[in-house]
């Protein structure tokens, strides 16, 4: 496999959940290589347990070198993400990378986990993964590097990652089983579609609000692994690097970076591995 080719400068980048989190990092991390960001996520007005909107990103990715443009997207809403590519399209000339990051949690079994909240997370993560890719994909087509990247796991048909919730794990390898059939089906037009899932767990709001607070951010990595392995990702060539589901850590040991320790939150301390992993 190749190593990165030039970095993102120039390139468009169309970002789901780009508002915090690992989204952001992402976003960031292209910005500092002088790429155009759409930071399509939901968050326009400030909220108490959740940092930052799409204009607050916005800013920090121009100020991080990069281009923004904020869109407000629901990814729910098909209008409303055709809305956004066709704004990116025009004030970009083209969308060169989507990466469906926008997700929904819920960590519950059958009887706690209400049917809202199901459909919930199978409205953002399998179907807003497919319907962004769809809206996406007349623009990949035309680009010289396209690249899908889900932020979803490695698909294992094992027992063991289903019983504990059942209804999350489907919403997410529904996202992972959209790399495996569109890497078949997009190989020949030379469009990459690749996953990835961090080792550990990343310390991002959800974690804090939802998945343990600050004992389990205790034991985290820092968002920008997973931008760092991204870009790696991002910046191969799209007709050499398809059809992969990428551990952040092993991603980034395989291009020789061996210090890991600047990406945890707290130095020294015992992480967590990610349940996925």
């Amino acid at each position: 496999m190749p190593l990165a080719m030039a970095g993102l400068q120039g390139k468009t980048l169309f970002v789901t959940g780009a508002s915090r989190g690992i989204g952001k990092a992402i976003a960031l991390r292209a910005a500092r290589d002088g790429a155009n960001v759409v930071v399509a996520a939901k968050t326009t007005e400030p909220h108490p347990k959740l940092p930052g909107t799409i204009y607050t990103a916005a800013e920090e990715i121009e100020k991080a070198g990069g281009r923004a443009l904020a869109c407000a997207v629901d990814i729910r809403s098909e209008d409303q993400i055709r809305e956004a590519v066709d704004r990116a399209a025009a004030a970009f000339g083209g969308i060169d990378v989507l990466v469906n990051n926008a997700s929904a949690i819920s960590l519950t079994g059958t009887l706690a986990t209400p049917m809202k909240r199901y459909d919930l997370m199978h409205q953002i993560n399998t179907r807003g993964t497919f319907a962004c890719s769809q809206a996406c994909l007349p623009h990949l087509l035309k680009a010289k590097n396209p690249h899908i990247l889900n932020l979803s796991p490695p698909l294992d048909m094992k027992e063991k990652w289903f019983a504990p919730h059942v209804a999350y794990t489907m919403a997410k390898f529904g996202m992972s089983m959209c790399v495996l059939g569109m890497a078949g089906e997009l190989r020949a037009d030379g469009v990459a579609v690749n996953a990835l899932w961090p080792r550990t767990v990343i310390a991002t709001a959800a974690v804090q609000n939802l998945l343990g607070g600050d004992a389990t951010i205790h034991g985290s990595r820092t968002p920008e692994i997973m931008a760092d392995a991204a870009h790696v990702i991002l910046t191969r060539p799209s007709r050499e690097c398809t059809g992969n589901f990428f551990i952040d850590e092993d991603l980034l040991r395989s291009i020789g970076i061996t210090d890991f320790g600047k990406y945890q939150t707290v130095p020294g301390a015992e992480l967590i591995a990610d349940f996925f992993v």
